[in-house]
């Protein structure tokens, strides 16, 4: 593929920034934020809800901004306004501890934050425009904005009180919005597609198991999201290995990022899917039965790459061919809610309740469960993963 062209640098830079900071600020609470609960003396349960709490706004925030976004073409001004209001939100961590207080905050926060990604997903596309298979270039600066959040607060908190964490986040979440500000294009409103077209979409077959591949592949990453922390430090790691260890997955996702255009051509997007999906269920597996064994975990840790890098690739493509003009960004808070949302909310919400009554490991051997039976529904004919590579366009 030829380089950038140098006009385009300046959009390539302000669209990196923006992911780097917005991932930035999920490194901080996904591997701290239950650590942090934990500390405040909540129990598992209470972390499993309060942590469900930050993906249920995700089913209904993206797609009522981006109906907004589809009928008013001011998709720039939807993720300006809304990570405007997420950081005001989030000061609110600065000062209140108790359940409830925290359920307010966490909702007002997160509805704001999940709603911008979608809309930012189609606006980076739209920039990109027949360059779009560099997506993954731009993409990865977000999970090197992962990496380096996950791995510097790993240390950080090793020397001070996890108790500071609300303000390290507080800043990022002021770095998204500042981000967001930059000059970017957006695509100029178009003639309004109905609903009914829409709707004719979702009740494809394929488009059906597509969705529900990806709300099981988040229902499995549920105990991960929400207590592998917790379970390492139950074992013995110190915070800085725990830190590693969830910055060890995001790296192999970046270096999966730097290469997935060469995948996606020579691969169809169905065959990507299932070996990811057999890789997650292998790595729910180590997880849940050589949580001391470093070596192991950390090996199984590199198939992040698989069962978050190569499935958000694929399901971005797949969106982008099949929901292609104006039905685009309803297509997105659609793979948005349903995936991470309602996914990881159900995930999150059902982890907490078993890990009242079962061992963090057990967690681990459900989520290999779950993914197993999204391989399986992928590996049945008439599925979304069409045989096709994803075309160059």
């Amino acid at each position: 593929m030829r380089p950038f062209e140098e006009s385009k640098v300046s959009t390539y830079l302000s669209l990196s920034s923006f992911y780097f900071f917005f991932f930035a600020l999920l490194g901080g609470f996904a591997p701290y934020l239950p650590l942090y609960l934990d500390d405040l003396g909540f129990s598992h349960y209470d972390i499993g809800v309060l942590m469900s709490v930050l993906l249920i706004t995700k089913v209904l925030a993206p797609n009522l901004w981006s109906w907004i976004g589809d009928h008013s073409g001011k998709r720039l001004f939807l993720v300006r306004a809304g990570s405007f209001l997420s950081f005001l939100f989030f000061c609110g961590m600065l000062f209140v501890e108790s359940f409830w207080a925290l359920i307010f905050v966490i909702a007002g926060f997160s509805f704001f934050w999940n709603a911008i990604l979608p809309q930012y997903e189609v606006v980076t596309l739209f920039n990109l425009g027949k360059d779009r298979r560099r997506y993954s270039l731009i993409r990865v600066w977000g999970s090197i904005g992962f990496i380096i959040t996950v791995y510097c607060l790993g240390f950080v908190f090793n020397v001070f009180s996890i108790r500071i964490l609300p303000w390290v986040l507080c800043a990022i979440t002021l770095m998204i919005w500042l981000t967001s500000l930059s000059r970017v294009k957006e695509r100029q409103k178009t003639t309004h597609e109905p609903l009914a077209g829409l709707f004719n979409l979702i009740k494809q077959p394929g488009v059906i198991a597509f969705f529900v591949i990806n709300f099981l592949l988040q229902v499995s990453h549920g105990p991960y999201y929400t207590f592998f922390s917790l379970y390492l430090e139950n074992i013995g790691y110190s915070k800085s290995l725990i830190g590693s260890m969830w910055a060890l997955g995001v790296l192999a996702e970046v270096i999966l990022f730097l290469f997935m255009a060469p995948l996606l051509h020579r691969f169809s997007l169905r065959q990507l899917i299932i070996v990811s999906l057999f890789l997650t269920t292998l790595r729910w597996l180590i997880t849940a039965l050589y949580g001391e064994n470093t070596m192991l975990l950390f090996t199984s840790q590199l198939a992040h790459a698989a069962s978050f890098g190569v499935m958000h690739v694929v399901a971005i493509h797949y969106i982008n061919e099949h929901f292609d003009g104006e039905h685009e960004g309803q297509g997105q808070a659609l793979y948005s809610s349903l995936s991470f949302g309602l996914g990881g909310a159900a995930g999150a919400y059902f982890s907490g309740y078993l890990a009242e009554m079962v061992a963090l490991s057990t967690l681990f051997f459900y989520a290999a469960g779950i993914s197993l039976v999204a391989m399986i529904i992928a590996l049945l004919p008439n599925t979304a993963t069409k045989q096709q590579q994803c075309p160059s366009r």
